[in-house]
C-alpha cells in the first residue's frame, strides 16, 4: 500500500471523527444555552449575564468555524474541491474569539466546560489547518516527521 494512500485514509478518518465531534459539541451547547444554561444564566447578576450570552456566542462561532473548515476538507477529498483552493484564506479556519478568563470564573461550572472544550477543538484544528501550508523553508524528512507527531498528540 502506498504511503499517500494510507495518509489519505489516516486524514479523512480524522477529518470524520472531528466532524462527529464538532456536530455532537455543537447539539450539546445549543441545548446546554437553550435550556439549562438559560435558567443558570437568570441567577447571575447583570454584568455576568451578558458575559455569559456573550460567552454562549462565542461558543457557536468557534465551533461554526470548525464545523466549516472540516466540511471544506471532505469537499477536498470528494474531489469536490481543489487542495488549493482549501488554503484561500475564505476557506481557512481562522482566528477563534478569545474568552475573558476572569469573566469565566463566574459563569456556571457546564458552561465552562462547554467554552473550554469548544477552544480545545478549535485549537486542534488549528494545527491541521497550519499543517497543510507550505512550508517556506522546504520540505525535509525531519520537519515532516515533527509535524505528524504533533498532530498525533
Amino acid at each position: 500500500m502506498h504511503a499517500e494512500a494510507r495518509d489519505t485514509r489516516l486524514h479523512r478518518r480524522l477529518i470524520d471523527s472531528l466532524h462527529v465531534e464538532a456536530m455532537l459539541l455543537a447539539d450539546e451547547a445549543r441545548s446546554y444555552f437553550e435550556e439549562v444554561g438559560r435558567i443558570e444564566r437568570e441567577a447571575l447578576d447583570p454584568l455576568d449575564r451578558v458575559s455569559f450570552s456573550c460567552e454562549s456566542l462565542k461558543v457557536t462561532t468557534r465551533l461554526m468555524h470548525v464545523i466549516a473548515w472540516l466540511l471544506t476538507q471532505r469537499a477536498v477529498d470528494a474531489g469536490e474541491l481543489l487542495p488549493s483552493d482549501a488554503l484561500h484564506p475564505s476557506r481557512r479556519l481562522g482566528d477563534p474569539p478569545m474568552s475573558d478568563r476572569r469573566a469565566l470564573a463566574v459563569l456556571p461550572a457546564r458552561a465552562q466546560t462547554l467554552i473550554e472544550t469548544s477552544a480545545d477543538l478549535h485549537r486542534r484544528v488549528a494545527r491541521l489547518d497550519l499543517a497543510q501550508v507550505p512550508s517556506i523553508v522546504g520540505d525535509s524528512p525531519a520537519r515532516s516527521m515533527q509535524e505528524r507527531l504533533a498532530l498525533a498528540f
